[in-house]
């Protein structure tokens, strides 16, 4: 049996309000501000994320970019090992198409997260250009996506989770590491 403990915290909410400063700076910087962009945060983390990031850029830009949801839970390649997804609502209030989208997740990992999301994207129209922010990169690609804007790059091991904690869902604003440990017998 594997269990889960706390190892570390590598953000704290301070470290994450800059981070998300920084990006949205980042972003406005490459696209000219922030007219003619559509933040889309992936469900879950992905976006309370995207909204941090959309009143940033409003800050900055004097605009408020608008910002949807999208549900990748049908378009998942591992969805055969899931006994039944839990459906969320894809919402996102503008058209897509000839729009610059910044995709928005709390963690890069794999990449098939994000694979599935330009998948589901696609489905909806025809963006210009497709951008991709994350709090968290933690490597171990298994598909060549990599990310435009990245909060912290984290090196891990396979043997280690990487969690991002966001106020309106866990109370508190924090990146922390979890190692995975084996139990035999109940110990850990």
């Amino acid at each position: 049996m594997e269990q889960f403990a706390p190892k570390a915290t590598i953000m704290d909410a301070d470290a994450m309000r800059r981070a998300m400063t920084r990006i949205a700076h980042e972003i406005c910087e490459h696209n000219e501000g922030a007219e003619g962009i559509g933040l889309v945060g992936i469900v879950s983390r992905g976006m309370p994320l995207a909204r941090i990031l959309a009143a940033e850029i409003a800050e900055i830009e004097g605009t408020r970019p608008p910002v949807g949801q999208l549900d990748i839970s049908f378009y998942r390649d591992d969805i055969g090992r899931h006994i039944a997804p839990v459906r969320h609502s894809t919402n996102i209030p503008f058209s897509v198409s000839n729009t610059d989208v910044i995709l928005v997740d709390d963690v890069l990992y794999t990449g098939r997260t994000v694979r599935s999301a330009l998948d589901a994207l696609m489905d909806l129209g025809r963006p210009r250009s497709v951008q991709l922010a994350v709090m968290v990169d933690r490597g171990h690609r298994e598909l060549p996506i990599r990310a435009d804007y990245v909060g912290k790059n984290v090196p891990s091991s396979r043997t280690e989770d990487v969690r991002v904690h966001l106020k309106d869902v866990d109370g508190e604003n924090s990146v922390t590491i979890w190692d995975i440990r084996s139990t035999k017998g109940g110990e850990a």
